[in-house]
Formats: C-alpha cells, sequence, structure tokens
C-alpha cells in the first residue's frame, strides 16, 4: 500500500506549518518549540507553539473528527459566533518507521483568553462562578440561535476573556457540535442538561483541588445554568401579548433586546380577530449591538460589554464639549483621539501584555470612579490614569505574555488583582438566582 504524504489543508499560514515536526506526537514535541500557556482539561494530547510570532493550538484527534470540527468552526466563523479561529487540518502523519500518528487541528490562540480553572483561586468571590456562567450562558444562547447543537457545553470547552468587569465566553471545542437550520426544544433540553451535569462535575473538581471559595455551592451553581438560559432564551424569542393602544411597548421590546446586546433584526407582529390585543415575537436576532455601534464609529473591535462601557464615555464627552447636535461620527473620531488613545498611550510597553487596552481603560474609569468618590470630587482623567498605572496594573497577571513552565501554577493560585476586581468596584448582584445573563 502506498504511504500517503503529509496533507495540510488549510485557511491561512499553511506554508508556516510545514517545519513544524509532524513525525512526532505531540507529546515528543522538542521544549524549545512549546510555549507554556494556561490549557483546560481536554481528552485530546494539545499543545502550543509560536511561529512568526503567532501562538497556534495544535490538537491530536482522529483525522474524522479533526475535519469535521474544522469545518464547523469555519461555519461558526461565517456566522459570527464567539469561538477559536481555525487554521488547518494535518493529515497524513506517520513516524519514521511509517507507523501513521493521528491528524492535528491547528487553531489560532484567542488573545487575553483564560481556561476557566485559571480564573478560579481561593481569593476570588463566589459571584465570580455566576459570571462565569452568565457568559457562559450567553454563549450556549447565541449557538442556539443559529442551530448549534454543542452536545459537550461545558466550561472546560470554554475559554474567558475579561469583558468590562464580566466575561465573555468563546467556544474552544466543538468536536460533539452539529449544525442545523434550527433546534427542536428537546435538542435545547438536552444540551441543556448536559451542560449541567458537566458544570455540577467541573465546580466539583475544583472544590476538590482546594480552588474553589467553600461559599460556593457547586450543585446549586450548576443547576442555575438552566434558569439563567430560560430566561434570556424567553426574553429573546418569547411571544408576548399587549393591548392595541400600548403598541409603545414594542419599541420597549426591542429597547430591552438592545440593552442585553443583541439588535433585533425582524419582528413578527400580529393582531387577533377583534383588534384589541398585538402579539409581538422577534424572529431575527442578531448579537453585538453595542460592538457594532463601537466599531462602526471608531473601528474599535471590542467585547460587547466593553463597547457598552465605552460608548457611555462617548456620550458623557458629547455632553461635556457641547457636542450632542454635531455628526455623531466626527464626535467619537475627536473621542478617540483625545480621550481613549492617550489612556491606551499612556500605559507604559512593559505592561501592555496585562489586559486588553479596551479592558484597560474600562478599569481606568473605574479607578477614577473610585478616586473621586474617596476625594469627593471628580480628580479626572489624567490623575486616575497616573494612579492605576502606579498602584493597581503591575498587580494585575499578564494576560498576553507567554510563561516560563515553572510560573503556571501562578495562574491557579491566590493573586492579588482579582480581589481588585471583585471587590473594589463591583456594584452587581450576582446571586445565582437572581442574576440576569
Amino acid at each position: 500500500m502506498a504511504r500517503v504524504a503529509l496533507q495540510i489543508t488549510a485557511v491561512r499560514d499553511g506554508q508556516l506549518l510545514l517545519d513544524l515536526p509532524w513525525s512526532l506526537p505531540l507529546e515528543e514535541w522538542p521544549e524549545s518549540l512549546i510555549v507554556a500557556l494556561p490549557r483546560g482539561i481536554s481528552r485530546h494530547t494539545v499543545r502550543f507553539v509560536r511561529i512568526a510570532g503567532v501562538v497556534y493550538a495544535v490538537k491530536e484527534v482522529t483525522q474524522h473528527y479533526a475535519e469535521r470540527e474544522y469545518r464547523l468552526l469555519r461555519d461558526l466563523q461565517r456566522l459570527d459566533v464567539p469561538s477559536v479561529e481555525p487554521v488547518a487540518v494535518v493529515n497524513g502523519r506517520t513516524d519514521p518507521d511509517g507507523e501513521e500518528l493521528l491528524s492535528c487541528l491547528v487553531t489560532r490562540h484567542l488573545q487575553f483568553s483564560l481556561p476557566y480553572r485559571a480564573v478560579f483561586s481561593q481569593t476570588l468571590r463566589p459571584d465570580t462562578a455566576n459570571r462565569l456562567l452568565d457568559a457562559l450562558t450567553a454563549l450556549f444562547v447565541r449557538l442556539h440561535l443559529v442551530g448549534l447543537y454543542w452536545g459537550d457545553c461545558s466550561l472546560s470547552n470554554t475559554l474567558f476573556r475579561r469583558d468590562a468587569g464580566a466575561f465573555a465566553a468563546y467556544l474552544v471545542d466543538a468536536e460533539t457540535g452539529d449544525l442545523h437550520d434550527s433546534l427542536s426544544d428537546g435538542q435545547r433540553a438536552m444540551d441543556i442538561e448536559g451542560a449541567r451535569i458537566n458544570i455540577i462535575g467541573e465546580l466539583m473538581d475544583l472544590q476538590a483541588g482546594g480552588l474553589l471559595d467553600e461559599d460556593v455551592d457547586p450543585i446549586h451553581t450548576g443547576n442555575a445554568i438552566q434558569r439563567r438560559y430560560e430566561r434570556l432564551w424567553g426574553e429573546l424569542t418569547g411571544e408576548q401579548e399587549i393591548d392595541f393602544d400600548e403598541r409603545y411597548l414594542i419599541n420597549k421590546r426591542v429597547e430591552r433586546l438592545n440593552d442585553l446586546g443583541f439588535d433585533v433584526g425582524e419582528l413578527q407582529i400580529v393582531t387577533d380577530y377583534d383588534g384589541a390585543t398585538v402579539h409581538i415575537q422577534p424572529k431575527v436576532v442578531d448579537a453585538g449591538h453595542h460592538s457594532r455601534r463601537l466599531l462602526r464609529l471608531t473601528g474599535l473591535d471590542v467585547e460587547e460589554n466593553q463597547a457598552r462601557r465605552l460608548l457611555n464615555d462617548l456620550d458623557q464627552y458629547r455632553v461635556e464639549t457641547d457636542r450632542q447636535n454635531e455628526d455623531e461620527e466626527i464626535v467619537a473620531h475627536e473621542w478617540l483621539l483625545e480621550v481613549f488613545e492617550p489612556v491606551v498611550h499612556g500605559i507604559p510597553r512593559q505592561l501592555r501584555g496585562k489586559l486588553e487596552p479596551a479592558e484597560v481603560f474600562h478599569e481606568v474609569l473605574e479607578h477614577r470612579w473610585f478616586l473621586s468618590e474617596r476625594a469627593r470630587q471628580d480628580v479626572g482623567l489624567d490623575a486616575a490614569l497616573e494612579s492605576y498605572v502606579r498602584d493597581i496594573l503591575p498587580k494585575k497577571r499578564d494576560e498576553l505574555a507567554v510563561l516560563p513552565e515553572e510560573d503556571m501554577s501562578a495562574l491557579l493560585v491566590a493573586n492579588d488583582d482579582d480581589s481588585y476586581d471583585d471587590d473594589a468596584y463591583d456594584d452587581e448582584s450576582d446571586d445565582a438566582e437572581d442574576a440576569t445573563p
């Protein structure tokens, strides 16, 4: 039988992958190639490598599942669903003796992202678990809206990025996923039940390892995913009946969905036979309301909550400069040059790997509020930035940097920066029963 040659199917960067040692199992790849980044729990061997300044995740899996997940991730990219970016599938691998090796799926590493185990430590307050579940719920709903049955929803199969005090969730493992035109209620219920069981197990694992605050009940917290999901799904897709004379509530419904970060592309509006009541139901709902608006105005591509916070500051800038009646895009450009960019450029180069620029800007605004409350007067953005760079940012974990292997444990133990995030500026109520994604 003829030996199969190495085959690389790639969206891009395929030629950069040729120099990797595909004739060796991933477990035997030399340390000189490996990048030390926090990894979630996986049933497969996964390695991070850096090529031409870009970090890639390489997962060893059977050819069928590698090709299937590659195609599905490409579909999710086209649907604008938060997920890791597929780069290539590598088939036809053999070792020097001609023995076949597993295929590999290559994805681009998501910068500033962390697996859930790296987010938890004993210093974090219990509401961190709720914030992760809020992010996971929002991702879960977005996947179901586009017709994806995940099949293995869990914290382990998700990456999290900070998003203006909250988290944004990204799908990282889609090998069990299946894309449909739409999902039945039964399919969604099965997916939710699987997620509930997985999350309880993962939280119990953290508890056994001493990484979960003693006030967090794994079963109660895991069960909350179903309530959160049903609440958000009902808000996005549920039918609402209103009196004909209360048609203004239609706009209220749209505004409420916008506040949740979703655009309503189409509404179905039906009156009953006597015209006394109106039934409304969203038909086309797209996520990213605030991030799309900010991108259009400024070119900044950020997470949804970050976009909401930046837009609020932009609106405040318009009021403070008495520019409410001027063209929004012109004012946004000036805000970008006069407010946002000076803050970002004010971060010393050696500290720029700590957090994303939009997250830094959000935290500087929070720090300004904190200092102003203490001083009982507005301290100004410049003073807040100076104080933040001096006192706060150096204590943050470096979420962009590649870590030496001996420092990996630092991501799984107590860290002063998270107590600052959760204690100093937390104005939310994250009760597991009442929190809304």
